[in-house]
C-alpha cells in the first residue's frame, strides 16, 4: 500500500489497521519492559510481533512517534481509570482514598505499560535537551489532587493549605504512589492492598482539620 493512502487519523483507519497498531504498541510496551528504552529497536518490536519492520514503518512514521503513543495511551487510559471512581465520592475525604487506592490499583494491572512509560518518560527528550513529557506529566498528575485539597478546604475537612502547601502535599502523595510502583518493580509479590491502606492513612492523619 503507497504511503499517499497511509491514514492520517483514527477515523479513517480500518478494523484491520487498528488493530495491528494496537498489536505494535502492545509488543513495543512489552519490549521496553524486558530490555529497557534505550535498547528497544523497531527490529526487536517487530520480532515480537511477528512482522516486518516495514509495516510499523506503515503504521509509525519513526520509533520517537511510536514510544510516544505508549506515553499518551497511558495516560489517557489512567484518567478513564481513575475519574469515574473519584466523581463517585461524595466528600473530599473519601476522594482521596479512592485516589490512592486506584492509583496503585491500576498500577497492579498495568505492570509491563508502567514500566514502559517510566523508561519512555525518563528518556525522551525534545531537541533542546529537556524532557518532552515533564511539565505536562506535571500538571496532569498534580491537578487533581490539588482540586481534591482545594475542595476538603472549603468544606472543613481539610486543614488549611496554602497554595505552595496545597502543591507540596500533592507532590507528597504522588511520590509516595511513585515509590510504591518501583517497590512493585522489585517486589512483584507486595501486598497491594496493605500498602494502600496504609498510605490512606497517612495521608488521611495528614490532611485532617
Amino acid at each position: 500500500m503507497s504511503k499517499k493512502n497511509k491514514p492520517t487519523n483514527q477515523k479513517e483507519m480500518s478494523f484491520i489497521e487498528k488493530a495491528r497498531r494496537s498489536q505494535i504498541v502492545k509488543c513495543a510496551i512489552e519490549t521496553i519492559a524486558e530490555v529497557g528504552y534505550a535498547q528497544a529497536s523497531l527490529g526487536q518490536i517487530a520480532k515480537r510481533a511477528n512482522i516486518s519492520k516495514g509495516v510499523i514503518s506503515y503504521h509509525f512514521a519513526n520509533k520517537e512517534e511510536l514510544l510516544e503513543l505508549i506515553a499518551i495511551e497511558y495516560y489517557l487510559a489512567w484518567h478513564s481509570y481513575l475519574a469515574p471512581r473519584i466523581e463517585a465520592q461524595t466528600s473530599p475525604k473519601e476522594m482521596l482514598r479512592v485516589y490512592i487506592e486506584s492509583n496503585l490499583a491500576f498500577v497492579d494491572e498495568n505492570r509491563q505499560h508502567v514500566i514502559a512509560v517510566i523508561e519512555t518518560v525518563s528518556n525522551k527528550r525534545t531537541a533542546d535537551g529537556k524532557f518532552q513529557f515533564a511539565e505536562e506529566h506535571d500538571e496532569a498528575i498534580l491537578l487533581p489532587i490539588e482540586n481534591i485539597l482545594t475542595l476538603g478546604m472549603q468544606e472543613g475537612v481539610f486543614r488549611e493549605f496554602t497554595r505552595p502547601a496545597a502543591r507540596v502535599m500533592a507532590l507528597t502523595i504522588r511520590h509516595a504512589i511513585d515509590g510504591f510502583t518501583l517497590e512493585l518493580m522489585r517486589k512483584p509479590h507486595l501486598d497491594v492492598q496493605e500498602y494502600a491502606r496504609e498510605l490512606v492513612t497517612i495521608f488521611d492523619k495528614s490532611t485532617k482539620k
